[in-house]
């Protein structure tokens, strides 16, 4: 798979933004023509999960329904839609010597993707990476084999279709996990190591992998209640952050509320009533229908109709505690005060941060980029949001007029 792959990669750095564009809406016509197929097999996969004993976020993950099928085919025709990133200018200057340097975008090359079990990942990333001229290894979690193969077939069906290699977009046909280590020590073959799930995926890969990683390894994510935060406000906020979709990594999985802040009662109360188990700390802990925090709770990622809740002096105490705590994923802070917010931007390092807005927008095609791979923490190449303009490296094109060097 990974020769295959190496070669069609080759075909796809010269691939014209026609033919990519091409290939990703007739993606979209096949996702949208297979819908019940494409339901069928997610109907075997949620079987599956259920003999395996999934967790109600996790079987979420995994489900798909005509709306988020048509959200799929939506996606490919957005991402297939925007501007081609490859052999764009990044930057271009002359030198007093006479030589006119450009700095432009090139594919990666091969891209390895290993997920668990969101079948959609695999239209995102089999698009995301043909949009910027790689060819990519999709290797999906055990429980969405069904639906990941159904998807992939129209993957294929849209490349066949453009007259792009087939091996472009490539499916591991196992669950076998033997495969994932086979990846990890790919060296040669695949050029970036691209992770999307839990704590143990990410972990393992981080430890073993000898090729490059892209990677996040939890999204615990705050959401800071400032005392110049409209109330009502920040009851809406705090309530769509935690449960809108409670298995995304952008989902809020602790709440800190300033010790200035008069309406913490009915904030808990919001939380509670929308079937939040909320795990307090200090006088939080006092306030009807919450639980007493366990020392582990704070900087735990539940993924789960759970939060943690803590006083906080001040945005400072914001700070510290996020610092202390967080994974650097995606913060937002709730305040009327423009200067707070400033203060709390300045003081964080988190790939996202967010002023009076959900965590839950901590999303690719939320930020217009039709996809995503995933949200990436690290601190070098791509950070936040991947998608296709991150999943570029760059070259230098240098131009002289028989120019030499004294």
């Amino acid at each position: 798979m990974g020769e295959a792959a190496r070669k069609a990669a080759e075909v796809l750095r010269e691939a014209s933004a026609e033919r990519k564009h091409a290939a990703l809406d007739a993606a979209a016509d096949a996702v949208a023509q297979s819908m019940p197929k494409i339901l069928e097999a997610n109907e075997q996969d949620l079987q599956f999960g259920r003999d395996k004993g999934l967790s109600d976020a996790m079987t979420d993950r995994l489900r798909l329904d005509k709306d988020r099928i048509g959200a799929i085919a939506e996606g490919l025709r957005t991402v297939g839609g925007q501007p081609d990133p490859i052999g764009a200018v990044i930057a271009e200057w002359d030198r007093p010597n006479g030589l006119r340097i450009q700095r432009v975008r090139t594919p990666i090359g091969v891209l390895g993707v290993i997920y668990e079990s969101r079948p959609n990942v695999t239209a995102d990333a089999g698009a995301l990476a043909l949009k910027s001229g790689n060819a990519v290894i999709l290797r999906g979690g055990s429980e969405s084999l069904h639906s990941s193969a159904a998807i992939h077939a129209c993957m294929v069906a849209g490349l066949r279709e453009a007259g792009l290699p087939e091996d472009a977009i490539q499916l591991v046909p196992t669950r076998d996990r033997a495969a994932v280590s086979a990846m990890l020590q790919a060296q040669g073959l695949i050029d970036v190591i691209i992770p999307r799930g839990g704590k143990g995926l990410v972990g393992l890969v981080q430890r073993e992998a000898r090729v490059p990683v892209f990677a996040h390894l939890e999204g615990i994510c705050h959401v800071y209640v400032d005392g110049e935060a409209a109330p009502e406000m920040a009851r809406r906020i705090v309530v769509n952050a935690k449960t809108r979709r409670t298995g995304i990594c952008g989902a809020a999985e602790c709440v800190l509320i300033d010790e200035a802040y008069g309406d913490a009662e009915a904030l808990i109360a919001a939380l509670v009533a929308a079937g939040v188990e909320v795990r307090a700390d200090g006088d939080l802990a006092k306030l009807p229908g919450t639980v007493t925090a366990g020392a582990d709770d704070f900087g735990h990622e539940f993924l789960d109709m759970v939060i943690a809740a803590r006083r906080v002096d001040g945005v400072e105490g914001a700070i510290e505690h996020i610092r202390r705590y967080g994974s650097q994923h995606t913060e937002a802070i709730v305040t009327a005060n423009d200067a707070t917010a400033k203060r709390f931007f300045q003081g964080l390092d988190s790939a996202i941060l967010l002023h009076n807005a959900s965590t839950q927008f901590a999303d690719g095609g939320e930020f217009g980029m039709g996809a995503e791979i995933g949200i990436a923490t690290g601190k070098l190449h791509a950070r936040g949001p991947v998608g296709a303009e991150q999943l570029t490296s760059f070259k230098y094109l240098v131009t002289g007029d028989g120019t030499l060097r004294p």
